[in-house]
């Protein structure tokens, strides 16, 4: 049975090949383009384990915008698209957290080697090696990212690699990011 759901996996993540859909009938976007939820709907419990072995829930980040972006390492628009996650992390720091959700059966041992190469530290990488974020999130292939608002709402989400710090993506996520004021403190962007 694991070997079929590998291989479904696997397959899953070749089947969003040219275009993918949100689930209204009818409307497609291209790869890497920001997919609105229409209507956004509460974000499904997850549980994942940090580079330490601890447990954190999504409930973890109550509060705060969240990008879960679902990955692998044997995943080449993967390794693409995670120097721009990097960048964004880090140009958004406290204004947006990136949950990088390592979908590799292989666990930290197979992750801690990738991250190393690619020299990326200010990403927060969770691992999932039984997939089930993947699973809760309806993910159809990798990578896929899902924007959570501070609510809990799942507010949209990307199918395939997306370049995250282009002006276009950047656009479409200021209205569901807080704003940075003067003294410190963050507030809701006014939508």
């Amino acid at each position: 049975m694991k070997v079929i759901v590998v291989l479904l996996s696997l397959m899953g993540a070749f089947a969003i090949g040219g275009a993918a859909a949100d689930e209204s009938p009818g409307a497609t976007a291209k790869l890497g383009e920001f997919i609105p939820a229409a209507p956004p709907q509460p974000a499904p419990p997850l549980v994942l384990t940090d580079a330490a072995g601890n447990s954190v829930t999504l409930g973890d980040f109550a509060g705060k915008t969240v990008l879960v972006n679902l990955w692998a390492t044997w995943c080449q628009p993967c390794l693409r698209e995670m120097p721009s996650l990097e960048r964004l992390q880090a140009s958004l720091e406290g204004r947006l957290t990136v949950l990088a959700v390592s979908e590799d059966h292989g666990g930290a041992k197979a992750v801690q080697p990738f991250l190393e190469k690619l020299g990326l530290s200010k990403l927060k990488v969770y691992l999932d090696p039984p997939s089930d974020a993947g699973q809760a999130l309806k993910a159809r292939g990798l990578p896929t990212s899902v924007l959570i608002d501070a609510a809990g709402m799942v507010q949209g989400r990307v199918e395939g690699a997306a370049e995250w710090d282009a002006p276009r993506m950047l656009a479409a996520l200021k209205p569901f990011l807080p704003e940075a004021s003067e003294n410190g403190p963050l507030k809701r962007a006014a939508r």
